[in-house]
């Protein structure tokens, strides 16, 4: 019986993922060092997996993908699956920066992918609370809501009071703050924007 063109001959080849490893590790900019130590997996493998010289075990398919940040399909097919059109972050999975004194808390709510461009942060601070920071880049700008209490900010020289539903925005290329003068704990929206 004639095979009809449409049908599809499923590959007798394992994948080859060397080129795909190769690709995702240059473009997080990993050394095999570096991937090696991430993964678990030894710096002879990776390389053997990335000329083609070795097929590696599904454990190690799993390992590189999980330090990588892909799916195992996209290791092994150089594809990467369609983004969900909903994706959805648990209360608990939202991880979170503390001051050293403890009386600020960070919850990151941007995704990882933006860090370093444009971050969104929902910012605890208790009274007497300072978040200090250095300058960043050039050019960098914070833009932040109070939602409730109010927040002290101070970027260089210039300083300013908030109160909730007020907005600041300010530039943080230089030493900048942010205090909470009150005697309950204050929440505001903290986005960092940088430079392109």
């Amino acid at each position: 019986m004639a095979q009809s063109p449409l049908t599809k001959v499923p590959s007798t080849e394992p994948p080859s993922v060397g080129l795909t490893l190769q690709a995702l590790r240059q473009a997080q900019e990993l050394s095999l060092d570096d991937l090696s130590r991430k993964a678990g997996v030894s710096k002879s493998m990776l390389s053997q997996i990335e000329r083609n010289q070795a097929n590696p075990t599904v454990a190690v398919v799993w390992r590189l993908a999980n330090a990588l940040g892909v799916g195992v399909a996209e290791l092994l097919t150089g594809q990467r699956a369609p983004a969900p059109a909903l994706v959805t972050v648990p209360a608990h999975a939202t991880p979170s920066l503390r001051s050293p004194d403890g009386k600020c808390e960070l919850r990151i709510l941007g995704p990882i992918e933006l860090a370093g461009q444009f971050e969104w942060y929902e910012l605890i601070v208790q009274p007497g609370g300072t978040l200090e920071s250095e300058a960043h880049e050039p050019g960098s700008r914070e833009h932040l809501t109070v939602l409730a209490g109010t927040l002290e900010v101070r970027a260089g020289a210039d300083s300013g009071r908030l109160k909730q539903g007020e907005t600041a925005r300010y530039a943080v290329d230089m030493p900048h703050a942010i205090h909470n003068p009150g005697k309950s704990a204050a929440t505001a929206l903290l986005i960092v924007l940088h430079p392109a």
